[in-house]
């Protein structure tokens, strides 16, 4: 599952840079948390760790309308990978199958 998402990250990051990562924005994972609470309604979906000591967190609003995947260094400060629209969490039967 950790290489599953950890493979997921990269292919987001080298194909849908958002904005907030073009800007490289980074700050205090609470503070980051709270702004796309506050903003996009998003909540942690899914996480993983890195071999590298990073956690890779998928944010997403309850109806999938947005979505956020956010990068934390282990200093505690998180930076925005990619964002877009139109999230949809799969079964894990499904995400581990070859259906995908």
């Amino acid at each position: 599952m950790l290489r599953l998402l950890s493979l997921f990250a990269a292919t987001m990051m080298a194909f849908t840079v958002s904005a907030a990562a073009e800007e490289n924005s980074c700050s205090p994972r609470l503070d980051a948390l709270a702004q796309l609470e506050g903003k996009y309604a998003e909540q942690p979906v899914a996480l993983g760790l890195s071999e590298n000591g990073r956690i890779i967190e998928v944010l997403s609003s309850q109806d999938g309308a947005t979505w956020t995947i956010m990068m934390t260094l282990p200093n505690g400060i998180s930076c925005y990978l990619a964002s877009g629209e139109g999230w949809a969490s799969l079964p894990h039967s499904v995400a581990l199958g070859s259906g995908i």
